[in-house]
């Protein structure tokens, strides 16, 4: 009998030892076959690594964790893991945040979704997407003209520019150069859909709804978002 694919779900962490449990429990749930997750933690003062380490004990083969020691960087965090996936030889591999921000329950589609395309989006901004209904106004309009600007800035057709949930084919993540990404923190989202684009790859988007953190702290802000901007200038010049 073959083998099915081997998806592999690469995940970021600093400090979110409260989400790793609910998160784990609800990626193995799906039943997807083959998959395997990848914590790459950035030495969390809130033990997220040692509860990412009790978690691979518990799912022995299932789960891997990659300690860095130090906070290097959500872009450089993602580089790593996706490097780490594909050397395991990953047909298909997935990036998400830790924060049950996106929806695990949506990752069967993005994989399916893979059959007619290179990279998969997960989407606040196409039809049936969206963000949480108890967000604010003031966080709605954030969140939307950050995006509609980067997405300005940088020429990108992608309506989600600064989606953190993507599903690749592993074809395609080999086909981008992983040490020319000059960006380690949340512009890292824009650049790698920048690369892609200028890849020519397929990209389709997955309508998702984008929910509130319920436990531990928004790492966003308004702050985080002017410096995204101010780093992705440069790729205007590089369209």
């Amino acid at each position: 009998m073959t083998q099915p694919p081997l998806v592999v779900i690469v995940i970021p962490t600093y400090n979110e030892a409260a989400n790793l449990d609910e998160l784990t429990r609800r990626i193995f749930a799906l039943g997807i076959p083959n998959t395997k997750i990848i914590f790459v933690d950035d030495g969390s003062p809130d033990g997220t690594g040692e509860a990412a380490e009790k978690l691979a004990a518990e799912h022995e083969g299932r789960l891997e964790v990659i300690q860095r020691g130090g906070k290097l960087g959500l872009g450089t965090a993602y580089v790593r893991g996706f490097s780490q996936a594909l050397s395991e030889g990953a047909d298909y591999v997935l990036q998400m945040d830790a924060d049950l921000s996106h929806p695990p329950e949506a990752i069967p589609a993005l994989i399916e979704k893979l059959g007619g395309a290179d990279v998969v989006v997960g989407s606040r901004y196409v039809e049936e997407g969206g963000v949480d209904e108890s967000w604010r106004l003031s966080r709605r309009a954030l969140s939307y003209f950050g995006n509609l600007g980067i997405r300005l800035i940088t020429g990108l057709d992608v309506r989600d520019a600064t989606s953190g949930f993507k599903a690749f084919e592993a074809g395609a993540l080999r086909g981008l150069d992983m040490g020319g990404f000059r960006c380690a923190g949340f512009a890292f989202q824009a650049e790698m859909a920048h690369a892609c684009q200028r890849k020519a790859y397929t990209v389709a988007e997955h309508p998702i709804i984008f929910m509130d953190r319920t436990k531990g702290r928004s790492k966003m802000s308004a702050a985080i978002l002017a410096e995204a901007v101010w780093k992705l200038l440069p790729l205007r010049w590089r369209r």
